[in-house]
């Protein structure tokens, strides 16, 4: 597959499968950490839970570009992205963390704009921070 890997059109759609498959284990990953139902809250019009999960989204799709452009095999691109994607991971308790007058979750669902625009700055953000330090 190595030699596949040198096609480019191949290459763009196995790194395309392979990251689209982890996104959707890694949002569901998300999904299992929230206490609001994601998808049930979207359906809603819930735009505090449609900017949070935006950033969720944007922020592992940032990782794994940075890990597929610093990573020659897609084994390695998807190690290094799956521990970037546990960093954001930690970054989203981290903020959980950092705000014990209230509860993120609960602004969150409640449609608390202001919250959610800072979560997905949060994830945004330190995807980017998480992404430039998944070097070789």
């Amino acid at each position: 597959m190595g030699g596949l890997l040198h096609n480019p059109y191949f290459a763009t759609g196995a790194h395309f499968a392979v990251t689209g498959l982890a996104m959707i284990v890694f949002l569901s990953l998300f999904e299992l950490v929230t206490k609001y139902q994601v998808w049930e809250e979207l359906k809603k019009g819930n735009l505090a839970v449609a900017m949070a999960t935006g950033g969720k989204i944007f922020g592992t799709a940032n990782i794994f570009r940075y890990s597929i452009s610093e990573h020659v095999s897609i084994g390695q691109g998807l190690i290094w992205g799956t521990f970037g994607f546990l960093l954001l991971l930690i970054s989203y308790f981290v903020f959980e963390f950092m705000t014990p007058g209230y509860k993120i979750d609960d602004e969150i669902a409640k449609g608390n704009l202001a919250i959610g625009l800072i979560a997905m700055m949060i994830s945004i953000g330190f995807s980017y921070i998480i992404g430039a330090s998944l070097i070789r």
